[in-house]
């Protein structure tokens, strides 16, 4: 907790300030930092931090992962330094080993407002016919890793961020497929989309979880139509990337990756 000198400093800081010093703090991190770490590094109450952090991972500054937490999608797109020791070095590693285990591109996307943005690619060598959509804005109805984050929210995060979709909003029909679809891969586990954006390519994502109705990010295998002909590859797919995101969800709660990395 603060002591007294810290409480006085604290009392002569804005709300504006004591953000700063949150999104700063997460940034220059090394690994996912938890509340308590986070809070006595600012000297703010934990309360205090927490109300802020609360607001600042709507916003898109912070992620949440368990009890920790990194930077958001708002600081990686302004700062190349703090995507290189947060979430895209966590994934780099599970999104190489992912791509070399099932021979298709794999994304690293994180939810924003309307859809998710891609903010890491690995894509084979083989496939570069297909656009990698780095720092692309992808939009819910048309992609897979978008299904899978907001499937992934708890019912009322879900219907919040499925009200502020305005052309959603005046479609009731259109609305209603989306709720179906999303319900379908809550209960799978899996968002699955086959040449909706770009023909004969589909996408399997699934959502990284770290506690339940929070998802932190998502990842995407991509390939060409052909690649998923058969059930048993999609069953391949699907396996590899089950334990991909298991093993994030490990390395962002614990700030390491499983030895089982390698197997």
């Amino acid at each position: 907790m603060p002591d007294a000198s810290q409480e006085g400093r604290q009392a002569g800081r804005s709300a504006v300030d004591k953000a700063l010093d949150l999104i700063e703090a997460v940034s220059r991190a090394q690994h996912p930092v938890r509340l308590t770490d986070l809070a006595a590094e600012v000297g703010l109450h934990r309360a205090t931090a927490y109300r802020i952090l609360l607001d600042l991972v709507r916003r898109g500054w912070a992620l949440r992962a368990g009890d920790r937490y990194l930077p958001g999608a708002a600081v990686l797109r302004m700062s190349a330094s703090a995507a290189g020791n947060s979430l895209t070095a966590l994934a780099r590693p599970v999104l190489e080993r992912l791509s070399g285990r099932t021979a298709l591109m794999v994304n690293l996307q994180v939810l924003e407002e309307g859809g998710s943005r891609v903010i890491d690619v690995v894509r084979p060598e083989s496939l570069a016919m297909i656009s990698d959509l780095r720092g692309e804005f992808l939009p819910v109805g048309r992609f897979a890793g978008p299904l899978a984050l907001v499937a992934a929210l708890e019912t009322e995060a879900r219907d919040r961020w499925l009200s502020r979709l305005p052309d959603l909003c005046g479609d009731t029909g259109q609305l209603r497929a989306l709720i179906a679809e999303l319900d379908e891969v809550e209960r799978t586990g899996f968002a699955a989309e086959h040449g909706r954006d770009e023909r004969l390519v589909t996408s399997i994502s699934r959502a990284v979880v770290p506690a339940a109705g929070a998802p932190v990010c998502a990842l995407t295998v991509v390939g060409p139509d052909a690649k998923f002909d058969r059930r048993q590859l999609v069953e391949l797919y699907e396996r590899e990337l089950r334990a991909a995101t298991d093993e994030l969800v490990v390395a962002l709660t614990t700030g390491s990756h499983t030895k089982g990395a390698d197997r």
